[in-house]
């Protein structure tokens, strides 16, 4: 999940001052994580410890104030109340990169990739985004070839993965829906050759970059295997300590 909490760090300076190209520093002093980051080490945390999931996505959300949280999951966050609000924004994709990476088995990466992203996201299109993301990375690390994936996810999801991203650049505009920016995610990772590239071509469509590129970095990390050090070293240097210590807790119990 590393690749996804990179790809939020390098996407949160360029989320509200998009650019649409592939060629830009990738870190700078006011790169920084984001609630994509927040929820992402939230999730990691409750595969690995259990909880309740409303609680602890609150209880993060409440000790991680200010990081970009959405209008409407900020309200639910800061409330007593328990019942979705049936969104179909991209936070559900966002935070789903763990999931992908944790089971061992299809049925249950779709069951709870539904499970975590029904608390707040119960719309068919918030569910629709985390599963498509979190079989996206369980495919890739369990060794589909992107062909594989592609078919699969425009079977199971109805997602149109075949457009490029140089026709997707010009006229793409930032949107915080899944159905919006789900499949442009998935297709910088199916176009990328690295963990990198697929983090820069998701944030050169100057969308909703730090969820994007957050989404693309998850996914580009199971199939390429490894994120580089480099990019390792300056994610580790934004977080705080207990996010690496979940992190580091969470590598260790995926470890083949």
């Amino acid at each position: 999940m590393i690749g996804a909490i990179a790809g939020d760090i390098v996407g949160s300076v360029y989320e509200f001052a998009p650019i649409k190209k592939i060629d830009f520093p990738l870190f700078s002093g006011e790169s920084h994580f984001t609630d994509d980051s927040v929820l992402t080490v939230a999730v990691s945390d409750l595969l690995l410890h259990g909880g309740d999931i409303i609680d602890t996505f609150k209880k993060y959300t409440n000790d991680f104030p200010d990081r970009g949280y959405g209008e409407s999951f900020s309200r639910w966050a800061a409330s007593n109340d328990r019942a979705p609000y049936n969104s179909w924004g991209n936070g559900s994709a966002m935070r789903t990169s763990p999931i992908g990476f944790f089971f061992k088995a299809e049925k249950e990466v779709l069951d709870a990739a539904h499970t975590f992203a029904a608390v707040t996201h119960s719309h068919p299109e918030g569910i629709r985004g985390a599963q498509a993301v979190s079989l996206c990375i369980f495919m890739a690390r369990h060794g589909a070839t992107k062909e594989e994936i592609r078919e699969e996810i425009e079977r199971r999801f109805n997602y149109d993965l075949r457009e490029r991203i140089d026709t997707i650049r010009p006229t793409y505009a930032f949107d915080v829906s899944c159905q919006g920016s789900v499949p442009q995610s998935i297709i910088a990772f199916l176009e990328s050759t690295s963990v990198e590239d697929a983090i820069r071509l998701a944030v050169s469509l100057g969308g909703d970059a730090d969820s994007m590129a957050c989404i693309a970095g998850g996914i580009a990390e199971a199939f390429y295997g490894q994120v580089p050090e480099i990019i390792i070293q300056e994610v580790r240097k934004r977080i705080p300590d207990s996010f690496k210590s979940i992190i580091d807790d969470f590598y260790a119990s995926i470890a083949d």
